[in-house]
């Protein structure tokens, strides 16, 4: 049996950066605080809210109205506020008709995951989507991998963590999984290098050679 294959959604499948900051930027303006400029809200991409809001507001109550006012306008406009990455569709195509079972991995919350997901013209080539509980009970990328593991009922040598980010990387080695650094999304060369990725891609194109080639030597 082919190796199972994780994928992060925001920065590896889809392009959400123009979403995303508009959410946060909503959020914030409706609880009077300024909002950072568009660098810093690049930054936001990957980790669960709660983390990313919890610096700059410190309360917890202030918190948790920014992470519903953040989903509130999320819910309605910006989980379609996104663009698919270029050669990704032909990519997950291709390594699903290899034999790999596929699955997503996100901080983004589960029901809006699995929206996004779902209107994918690829999306049903998942079996299962693994995104964050409302509450933030299980939101870190070691848990949402865990959930995946279970779901899929395969062992973390089996698999492989596909994403842009550090957290991503740092999840799978959590695991004792392998990793895939992509470097069309959001994170840098050396924060992927940094966190241990197994191996690093520049291009789409480039994932089901890397696959074809390890079973290759395999």
């Amino acid at each position: 049996m082919r190796d199972a294959l994780f994928f992060d959604l925001d920065g590896t499948l889809i392009d959400s950066a123009v979403g995303i900051a508009r959410c946060v930027a909503y959020a914030l303006e409706q609880l009077d605080e300024p909002v950072p400029d568009e660098a810093a809200l690049r930054r936001w991409i990957g980790p669960p809210l709660r983390t990313s809001f919890g610096p700059l507001l410190g309360d917890p109550v202030r918190i948790e109205r920014a992470v519903e006012l953040y989903r509130e306008r999320f819910e309605a406009i910006g989980w379609s506020e996104h663009a698919i990455y270029d050669g990704i569709e032909e990519a997950v195509r291709s390594l699903s008709a290899a034999g790999h079972r596929l699955a997503v991995v996100t901080a983004k919350n589960q029901p809006h995951a699995e929206r996004i997901v779902a209107h994918l013209p690829f999306g049903g080539l998942f079996e299962t989507v693994s995104g964050a509980t409302s509450d933030g009970r299980i939101g870190e990328k070691p848990e949402l991998i865990a959930v995946a593991l279970e779901r899929l009922r395969v062992e973390p040598k089996d698999c492989w963590m596909i994403g842009d980010r550090h957290m991503d990387i740092e999840g799978a080695r959590h695991h004792g999984m392998r990793s895939v650094g992509v470097l069309w999304g959001f994170g840098e060369k050396h924060e992927l290098h940094a966190a241990g990725a197994t191996h690093l891609c520049a291009r789409t194109t480039e994932l089901p050679a890397l696959f074809a080639e390890r079973i290759a030597l395999a």
